[in-house]
């Protein structure tokens, strides 16, 4: 198969609500969608850096020229046999995976439209999941709208609530939850805000029987969260310090952690996102699937990625309305049993609204045209 043509487009949608976490408070979200083409079929991807760098060193200004200036002038006049070719590709660029996930999982798309299948059985064969298990993510506000929010969550079906913690926003937050809420299924995630030298704060949320603590102490770090992990009876989850596989095989080997977040636009792709998953499920070690707020094709790769067998804990993908009045696919919903339904449809599944697109475009250019 031969990519014709090429589209990226930088789209920008309002969030319902804004959202804060230890990088600071944000009330849009800016995404790239790739769009590929060969013959009548379309496949689409969604790179899912933030527009500053406090996730990861990648911006959507960075992805945009990585894809232009690097991936996309490769791609021309090449022929793929599976979406793994594109791997020969991202060979000579070093780093930058979220700009490569985008394109690599449009091509995907692509390949399981021509199969006539969904990408969530192009991904996993016969042992995918028709419904994944969702937990909603609550950023940082008052305490009062806090509970507030947490209780609405709840009461809509979710089966997982994770808030947001920072320094000065913890140990009191979480004892204020649990006593409002009981042993409601519960993690905090800290998005690398604190150091060892807070070690006594994180031994402190043990007496809280939280599912997990996710990422704590720096994005690169690995040893440090070893140290922690032992002193901890609250498992850690690594989020950002696991940017490929051999990263996993090293926090296993290390016991930095006990559970991993795979973010197919963190390790590069649908690809590496699978090699991880199979790691873990070798190992024993639980799984699932971390959101970056994404808009309805990035949701609907989520879907399909956490619908392999080794995801087994709800993961960070809610229903559209809970981020966005309106996305440029059509919503997906939680259902009554706080799951949500994998699509069966050829490819990632949803029908891109042209019109909605084209509204929440900023910038956009084809290529090979």
């Amino acid at each position: 198969m031969e990519v014709e043509k090429i589209e990226l487009r930088i789209v920008e949608i309002p969030y319902v609500h804004p959202f804060e976490t230890s990088f600071g408070r944000e009330d849009k979200n800016q995404e790239i969608i790739a769009r590929v083409k060969s013959g009548d079929l379309e496949g689409y991807g969604e790179c899912v850096a933030l527009d500053k760098p406090y996730y990861s060193y990648e911006t959507v200004q960075t992805e945009w020229h990585i894809l232009q200036d690097f991936v996309i002038p490769e791609i021309k006049g090449k022929e793929f046999t599976a979406p793994e070719d594109i791997q020969k590709i991202f060979k000579r660029i070093r780093g930058h995976p979220m700009a490569k996930a985008g394109i690599e999982e449009a091509i995907w798309d692509l390949f399981a439209k021509n199969k006539n299948i969904s990408l969530s059985r192009f991904l996993g064969g016969i042992n995918t999941k028709s419904k994944i298990d969702s937990g909603v993510s609550i950023g940082i506000d008052t305490l009062d709208i806090l509970l507030h929010n947490i209780n609405t969550r709840w009461d809509e079906g979710y089966k997982r609530i994770k808030i947001k913690i920072k320094p000065g926003w913890d140990v009191d937050v979480v004892k204020r939850i649990r006593k409002e809420f009981g042993d409601i299924p519960l993690m905090v995630d800290a998005n690398a805000a604190y150091t060892l030298d807070d070690i006594d704060i994180l031994k402190g949320l043990d007496s809280y029987s939280l599912m997990m603590i996710e990422q704590p102490l720096s994005h690169d770090d690995l040893y440090d969260h070893a140290q922690l992990q032992n002193q901890l009876e609250t498992p850690v989850c690594l989020d950002e310090s696991i940017k490929s596989v051999k990263d996993a095989k090293m926090a296993l080997d290390l016991g930095s952690c006990r559970i991993i977040n795979i973010k197919h636009g963190r390790v590069g792709g649908l690809l590496q996102s699978k090699k991880i998953h199979d790691l873990c499920l070798e190992k024993n070690i639980p799984i699932w699937a971390g959101g970056m707020l994404e808009f309805g094709v990035g949701r609907a790769i989520n879907i399909a990625l956490a619908s392999l067998e080794g995801f087994c804990l709800p993961n960070d993908i809610s229903a559209t309305d809970r981020y966005y009045e309106e996305d440029i696919t059509e919503p997906f919903h939680l259902n009554a049993d706080g799951t949500i339904t994998v699509p069966d449809k050829p490819g990632i599944g949803v029908e891109v609204n042209e019109d909605r697109l084209e509204k929440y475009t900023i910038k956009k250019k084809w290529y090979f045209t």
